[in-house]
């Protein structure tokens, strides 16, 4: 499956519904992995594990810059940084799977040079877990 029309949506105050945050370029690898975590007793005549907790690591997506307009991905992302807001987010796979999660966000805007594309980078710092919907 191709990342084409992929999305990435936001909840905005008290809403239920996620908008789109346009412009999104890239997606990052989702999931984790467990620390592993020694089990292993005296008597034991190999090592043995157990799987501890997970780390996602930090979520980072990649948007075309625009700040063209007062809602515009750019500014939504820079405010809710400022605020130290966690927000709720949602990514839409052109199959229809979402990963829902709530992060913190820090933007970082990229540099440009001679035909080069400026975009910005939102850094996700979860502060839930991921939760996977399939397509009905």
């Amino acid at each position: 499956m191709l990342a084409n029309g992929a999305e990435l949506g936001v909840k905005k105050g008290e809403s239920a519904e996620y908008t789109d945050l346009p412009g999104l370029q890239e997606i990052p690898e989702v999931g984790n992995t467990p620390e592993k975590v020694a089990i292993t007793v005296l008597k034991d005549k190999v090592k043995k594990y157990d799987v501890g907790i997970g780390d996602a690591g930090e979520l980072v997506y990649k948007f075309l810059y625009d700040n063209s307009k007062a809602d515009c991905p750019y500014r939504t992302l820079r405010a809710m940084e400022a605020a130290g807001k966690v927000g709720s987010f949602c990514e839409t796979d052109a199959d229809g799977t979402k990963i829902q999660f709530d992060a913190k966000v820090s933007v970082k805007r990229t540099g440009g040079g001679v035909n080069g594309v400026i975009q910005f980078d939102v850094t996700m710092a979860l502060q839930s877990e991921i939760t996977i919907v399939d397509p009905a």
